[in-house]
């Protein structure tokens, strides 16, 4: 973990980021320094260098027989009101003038706590991205170049709002040979991410009052969405075999993610799947498979999708670009069935009208010249590396403790509790952060309270970190729940 001044400017990082950012908030008092030091497991003088670093600086006050307190200076208060703060609502609260326009009720207090932009971190086990070092830059470049010397930017119109007739052709062949899915060009709809999908769908599909249903643990940010849309959301709980579908209330629509659950990483049985297009059918509801990160795969090839074993047109398969490629990219797409496709043209092109066309016709070429499937064999088999390796140390470092829930895709692995022990996941991922881990709660992503765990994203951080990372954490943990 480095000497006492390394500990002491973590502490210090991490108390001053949380006053820019509202977290701590003008007059609140801080614990005393003993208190915080047993709490992050370091010494009562590491906290003292920090509390007085913070002091000299303007962002605390130190009150004899008082205690410690935030002092949010002028200088302070001015970064954070010019941005510095964004994101923290507490902090955009305070800039809010009296009778200034307010959003929609259903806007107003929606927060983003997982996805705002990671800070910089020695060992980065966050989630959700792939290792930016992998991305094919020297094809993409030619695929770029060569868009921009072809007729994508000399067209004076909008161009197909459900995506370039060429990428959703790839996109067809593409998931029909990697994952069996079963459709053509004309039941594509190219996206700006997932999330898009989500949204496009949400808006054709629901409407304010309907009950939808999500799995529990699962990804927050479409249950948000469904919320905001009006929809009643029903958490459905989750096993080590995926979306528990007997449980399942009569439903508008289901979100799922049955090849790599969302974080947990079962795989929904076969059995299970023939249960949810039954369900399906006797409620007239509509199944949203989300296929996020199976393609890197590490272990026997996966089941096929629900999305081929559908006969009746219930099924919406989604898929992303943003783990295989990069994020910042925004491209994913919808296979739907053709009875879904006009009003997701439609909704489309009220929504973006259509996506970069420069991006598509380069993904496109990357999909037609067999780059894309060479560049997803070659990560998956660094990820296949650094997904073995995080399990060896667990088993090594945690045993006992947190036991790795078997999962043989995707880019996380989760850590859930031995039997019987006592785990405090959000105190161990912030104290984590402080040591220079980072580490997601699995709390954070379940309605239902009870849930403990970690999530450890494994793109983020290169091979040869993994082992001190693991090291680090695993001292974390001991010194959290000790014995």
């Amino acid at each position: 973990m480095g000497g006492r001044g390394d500990r002491a400017a973590r502490v210090y990082r991490h108390l001053r980021d949380a006053v820019l950012d509202g977290r701590l908030r003008r007059g609140e008092r801080l614990p005393a320094t003993r208190e915080l030091a047993a709490r992050l497991g370091v010494s009562r003088s590491t906290v003292s260098t920090a509390y007085e670093r913070l002091t000299a600086e303007g962002y605390l006050v130190a009150r004899v027989g008082s205690g410690t307190f935030v002092a949010l200076p002028a200088a302070v208060a001015a970064a954070a009101s010019s941005g510095a703060s964004a994101g923290s609502s507490g902090a955009s609260a305070s800039r809010v003038e009296a009778g200034a326009a307010l959003p929609a009720p259903g806007w107003r207090d929606v927060a983003d706590p997982l996805w705002s932009e990671p800070r910089p971190i020695a060992y980065d086990f966050s989630i959700g991205s792939p290792d930016p070092a992998l991305f094919p830059h020297d094809a993409w470049r030619r695929s770029v170049a060569s868009a921009l010397r072809g007729p994508a930017l000399r067209r004076a119109h909008y161009s197909d709002s459900a995506g370039l007739e060429r990428l959703r052709a790839g996109i067809a062949r593409h998931v029909g040979l990697a994952r069996s899915v079963a459709t053509t060009p004309e039941d594509v709809v190219v996206t700006s991410g997932a999330q898009q999908a989500f949204d496009l769908l949400g808006r054709i599909l629901v409407q304010p009052g309907d009950t939808v249903a999500v799995e529990d643990p699962g990804y927050p940010p479409v249950r948000q969405l469904l919320e905001r849309l009006g929809a009643r959301v029903v958490p459905v709980p989750v096993d080590e075999h995926g979306l528990r579908v007997d449980l399942l209330p009569a439903a508008r629509l289901v979100y799922v993610t049955p090849s790599h659950q969302f974080p947990l990483g079962g795989v929904l049985s076969l059995e299970r799947r023939t249960a949810l297009l039954a369900w399906a059918r006797t409620h007239d509801a509509v199944v949203i498979e989300d296929d996020y990160d199976s393609e890197f795969r590490f272990g026997a090839r996966a089941l096929d999708p629900v999305q081929r074993l559908d006969g009746d047109g219930r099924v919406v398969y989604v898929g992303t670009f943003s783990k295989t490629m990069l994020p910042g990219l925004r491209l994913g797409f919808i296979v739907a069935p053709p009875s879904l496709v006009p009003a997701l043209r439609s909704a489309k092109r009220l929504t973006d009208w259509h996506n970069d066309v420069v991006t598509q016709t380069a993904m496109a070429s990357l999909l037609d010249s067999g780059a894309f499937a060479a560049h997803v064999r070659r990560a998956s088999r660094v990820y296949a590396e650094r997904h073995a390796l995080i399990g060896r140390e667990a088993a090594a470092l945690l045993a006992g403790r947190l036991d790795v829930v078997p999962s043989a895709a995707g880019l996380h692995l989760a850590l859930t509790p031995s039997a019987g022990v006592p785990f405090d996941s959000v105190r161990v991922a912030e104290a984590a952060g402080i040591a220079g881990v980072a580490a997601q709660p699995l709390p954070r992503f379940a309605v239902t309270a009870g849930r403990e765990g970690l999530l450890l994203g494994f793109g983020a951080i290169a091979a040869e970190d993994i082992p001190d990372g693991m090291r680090l954490l695993a001292e974390t943990v001991g010194r959290i729940h000790p014995g």
